[in-house]
Order: structure tokens, then C-alpha cells, then sequence
């Protein structure tokens, strides 16, 4: 008989004796999981549920502390049920199949349970990606038909959807193969396994329960159940003796390969199978990227070198680029270009205005090899989830819990700094008044400020900052300036990194005499001052868009397109028209 190949003919033996039969070379239940190597490759496809590099290092390009080219329609008060997406299930529907029909009792046990485990987590995974983003959504824990009037029932509650999460996730933390326990081969930090359920569980209860207690939901479990669910799974994998803290920050972003310490899961890239990122180019290009810039307001929060709070320095709102950047926290070179930053071709490079809108230019994920800066073909590892986070977790969970302690300071923030350079990182006694005023006015212990300190500034550029900022019910900082270096006067050649090269002018009207990039002051760009002061991105070429923040942008609307075929879905409040 004439065959036809299918995605996953892998899986079975080729031949077909009767018309009665199955034919062998497609998907049946009755042939589709006989051994434990069909089960491994079934679920190798889960694993294109995982973020991709691009979501992981431009992720953060919608936050508080980043400023792109222009501000995204959903925080411009335009934004409707029409422009939401993300209401995509075909994944989830694979995950169910799997679940269905994998327990066949002919394969061993143990590896029923794992791979059973890897399913449940992609699910817990899935479904916490559709509470953050719409709340209530329908819960299914089966593959669907296409007549079944499930498909158009109405959405259940996020407290139930969690309940599940939380149930799947417990599930995988208790039967997925360990790396330490000889069944499971790992060696470039990509494979699934019960540590990389235990970090996620730590990250999805961590946002449950301050979600929960900051936005006032009294729903069960309380907060306080999600944030020690959190604690626990944080401390189950510090307490491994698994994972420590890679010696070079930097070097986590830029190496082709994953740091297997600190590295708990990495997108992993590869010329040979010829999977590649752009994350050069996307950082170093006028066109291809967003021309990102960290904000001067996030760029205070980074410490001295000595521990010192930078911002407690008189006159450190007026200091010029050069001054601003030197003697602080060592990750604020390893992320922004600064100092003598250089590059595989040998040349300092300074921050290129025509690349970065407030002078803050990112480099975290920027390799040396200048050739990767207009291809998008380079092959470093993208961690996804790394010890740092866990320890960051950790922190925050018993924080809120009111069960933080000296020695809980010492083995996670103080790991951290003492990690990154910073020479003395003693646990605080009183409350930073900056990080209070600019950022988190309703927070007075000096603690969890100074947690919430270290979460921006180590897992700056990750994709985290706008989950924080929705879970702490801060999405005011949305709206915040977009604030630049310091120029102190017009027309007056700046060298920014100190190698004798002027790099920029700040001017009015343009010089074909100048050597330097000329950024133009009126339209795009203002200043605080007349001729002078804080250079102040206006993220539009003709006229400041108001940005907005409304309490139902902690949700996005249901897509349209959803309701219309199931109006049962109904709409997240606020957005009904």
C-alpha cells in the first residue's frame, strides 16, 4: 500500500499485513506509545513549549526600566479585545493526548511516572502563562474533539486553574528523574528534570502568592500557603548542593555554553543543527532591534562598589555619564556599555545613540564576535532559569512571609553581591528612601526593598520585570519618565567612555563639521534644563504619548475572535467594550 510520512512515523515499525489494521506509519492510540523511547520522543516535543531566546533576552523591552523606540498601543489607551492574542490551545491539546494514553502498563513504572511528570509540568507551565495574562480561562485535562461542548464552556476560576497548576507541579517535582540520580544525562543545561520543576514551582508560587496579596484576592490558599510552597521548593533545590554562583556574572550571557552550576535550564544554540538568535543585533542596531536604554531612574538602583547606596552621593542627579558609571556595582558595566568596554575586534566602544534612546546602552547579551551584530546567526546559550533566581526567590518568599533572617540575607542577597563584586553587603537596617519614593512607596521594610533592589538589577534583560511589576500591583511604573544621561550643555562634544574619541553632541541644529553622532534636541529628545541637564526621550517624533496605566491592565482582554466563537468566555473587567 501507498503510505503517507507523518511527523511522528519515528515512533512506529514500518509494515502493514491487513486492511483491518491500523496503518503502521500513522498515530493511533492503540500503537503510538509500546516502549519507553516512544514516550522520550512524544514528549521531546513539549519542549517547544519553552520560551524562545528572543521572548527570554527582548522580553524586558515592556518594563519600567527599559525605553524603547516607541511605546507599545497597550499602554497608549488605544488597545482593545481586537488586538489580543495568545489564545492559542493546540499545545495544550498535545500535552492531554500524551496523558491520555501514555500509562500503558507494558513500560516500566518509573519511567511512566517521569515522563507522565514532564507532561504535567509543560501543562502547569501552559496554564500559568494564560492566568497571568487573562486570569479566568477554561480549564481542560483532556484532548478535545471537535464536537465536544466543552470546547464552548464558560472559563473557570483562576483559583481552580491554580489549584490544578499547583497540583501538576507537585506531581513533578516528586516523579521527574533527578540529574543526580544516573538516569538523566544533562551536559549543556537543557533537559527538563525534577530541579527545573522545583525552580519553576518556586517562580509560579512566588507570583501567585504576592499576586494574591498585593491585589487583595482572599480567595484558597491564602497568600502565606503559596509563598511557603514557594520557600520550600526554593530551598529544596538550594539545599541539592546542585547549583552555586557562577564567579563571572558576565559571562553567563555570552558563553556557547551554558555554566552547568548556575544554569538550571538554557536555550541551548547550535551552528552544526543550525539553531541560531540575533541577540547582537537586536542590541547593536539602529533598525533590526527596538533601540533599547535603560532608564537613569533604574541605572541609581545599582549600589557603590563599597556597598554604599549610590544615590545617598550629593549632586549624583547632575553627574556626568563618565562619573555616574565609575566605582559601582560591577554588573552595571557587565550590562550597559561603559568604561572600557572592548570587543573581539580590539576597538573600545562607547554607547551609540543611534542604537540606544537614552545613552544606557545594553551589552548584557552582546557577544564580542562584532560579526554577529547585523546576522542572526549566533549560537551562545540563553539561560532561561538560573541558581540566582531561586536565591532571589527564596529571599523574597520569606520576606513576605515576615520569616526572612540574617543568615537567609547571607546565603542570597549577600551570595549575590559578594558574587558580582561589590565589597561589603551587610543586611540593612534602614529602608532606602530612594527605592521608597521613586519606586515602591508602600513597602517601609529595608529588607524586602533591598530584594527588590537585587531582583532588577541581577535579572535585568531576562523577561522578568513586567511579571514583578503586574504581581506587586506597580504597574504605575509604566508610565514613568523616560529618563536619559546627564548633557551638561548643548553643542559640547561628549566622550563617553574615556578613550580620548569624542562620541556624541547634544545640539539644536545640526554641524557637518562635527566627527561626532549628533542627537537632536526638540522633538524626539528634550532637556530638563535650557541649553542643559537630563536628557529626557519622548518616544515619539512629533509629541510625548501620554502613557497610561488602568487597574484592568493587569489582565489582558479576551480576544475578540474568542468570544465571538464561544461567548460564554465572557470579557476581563474594563475591557467589555
Amino acid at each position: 500500500m501507498k503510505k503517507t510520512v507523518y511527523l511522528l512515523a519515528a515512533l512506529l515499525a514500518l509494515g502493514c499485513n491487513t486492511l483491518e489494521q491500523n496503518p503502521v506509519d500513522k498515530l493511533f492510540e492503540s500503537n503510538a506509545f509500546q516502549t519507553e523511547a516512544d514516550l522520550k520522543l512524544y514528549t521531546n516535543g513539549f519542549y517547544s513549549m519553552l520560551p524562545s531566546a528572543y521572548t527570554i533576552f527582548y522580553g524586558d523591552r515592556i518594563s519600567d526600566y527599559m525605553a524603547p523606540i516607541a511605546v507599545g498601543k497597550f499602554f497608549l489607551g488605544s488597545y482593545t479585545a481586537q488586538d489580543s492574542g495568545n489564545w492559542s490551545w493546540g499545545s495544550l491539546r498535545n500535552v492531554n493526548y500524551f496523558l491520555t494514553h501514555y500509562d500503558n502498563p507494558d513500560i516500566p513504572a518509573e519511567a511512566r511516572a517521569h515522563y507522565g511528570a514532564l507532561a504535567r509540568l509543560m501543562r502547569a507551565v501552559f496554564y500559568f502563562d494564560k492566568v497571568k495574562r487573562f486570569g479566568d480561562v477554561p480549564w481542560y485535562d483532556r484532548a478535545l474533539e471537535y464536537d465536544d461542548p466543552d470546547l464552548y464552556k464558560a472559563r473557570d476560576s483562576r483559583e481552580f486553574i491554580m489549584e490544578k497548576v499547583l497540583e501538576d507541579l507537585d506531581y513533578a517535582c516528586e516523579n521527574l528523574r533527578s540529574r543526580d540520580g544516573g538516569r538523566l544525562s544533562d551536559s549543556d543545561c537543557s533537559v527538563i528534570d525534577r530541579y527545573v520543576a522545583l525552580a519553576l514551582k518556586a517562580r509560579i508560587c512566588l507570583f501567585e502568592g504576592t499576586f494574591r496579596k498585593y491585589h487583595g484576592l482572599t480567595a484558597v490558599p491564602a497568600p502565606d500557603e503559596w509563598l511557603s510552597e514557594a520557600a520550600e521548593a526554593a530551598e529544596a533545590v538550594m539545599e541539592s548542593g546542585l547549583f552555586s554562583l557562577a564567579k563571572d556574572y558576565s559571562s553567563l550571557f555570552v558563553s556557547e555554553e551554558a555554566d552547568k552550576k548556575e544554569t538550571i535550564i538554557a536555550i541551548i544554540h547550535s551552528e552544526g543543527l543550525q539553531v541560531y538568535h540575533a541577540a547582537n543585533w537586536y542590541y547593536t542596531s539602529p533598525s533590526y532591534g527596538e533601540c533599547l536604554g535603560l532608564t537613569h531612574q533604574f541605572i541609581n538602583t545599582y549600589l557603590n562598589a563599597d556597598g554604599s547606596r549610590f544615590t545617598d552621593k550629593p549632586g549624583y542627579d547632575e553627574m556626568e555619564f563618565q562619573d555616574e558609571v565609575s566605582g559601582r556595582d560591577p554588573r552595571l558595566e557587565a550590562t550597559i556599555r561603559c568604561g572600557r568596554y572592548v570587543r573581539g575586534d580590539g576597538k573600545v566602544y562607547a554607547p551609540d545613540f543611534g542604537a540606544c534612546t537614552t545613552g544606557y546602552q545594553i551589552r548584557k547579551w552582546v557577544s564580542r564576535d562584532v560579526s554577529m551584530d547585523s546576522r542572526s546567526m549566533q549560537t551562545t546559550a540563553i539561560p532561561w532559569i538560573r541558581y540566582a533566581e531561586v536565591l532571589l526567590n527564596y529571599a523574597e518568599a520569606k520576606a513576605e512571609l515576615g520569616e526572612f533572617t540574617p543568615d537567609d540575607w547571607d546565603k542570597t542577597i549577600k551570595a549575590l553581591r559578594l558574587r558580582a563584586g561589590i565589597r561589603s553587603a551587610e543586611m540593612p537596617s534602614a529602608a532606602d528612601f530612594y527605592l521608597k519614593s521613586v519606586y515602591f512607596p508602600d513597602i517601609d521594610d529595608p529588607v524586602l526593598l533591598e530584594i527588590r533592589r537585587e531582583r532588577g538589577v541581577e535579572l535585568i534583560a531576562e523577561n522578568q520585570r513586567f511579571d514583578d511589576i503586574r504581581r506587586w500591583k506597580r504597574g504605575e511604573l509604566m508610565t514613568m519618565e523616560y529618563q536619559g544621561i546627564y548633557v551638561p550643555s548643548l553643542d559640547l562634544p561628549l566622550d563617553l567612555n574615556g578613550d580620548g574619541d569624542e562620541d556624541v553632541t547634544f545640539v539644536k541644529k545640526t554641524s557637518w563639521q562635527s566627527n561626532t553622532y549628533q542627537v537632536m534636541i526638540g522633538s524626539k529628545y528634550l532637556l530638563s534644563g535650557k541649553n542643559y541637564g537630563r536628557l529626557i526621550y519622548k518616544a515619539n517624533t512629533n509629541e510625548q504619548y501620554d502613557r497610561l496605566w488602568e487597574d484592568k491592565m493587569y489582565l489582558y482582554p479576551v480576544p475578540y475572535d474568542a468570544i465571538v466563537v464561544n461567548p460564554a468566555l465572557g470579557q476581563n473587567p474594563g475591557w467589555e467594550m
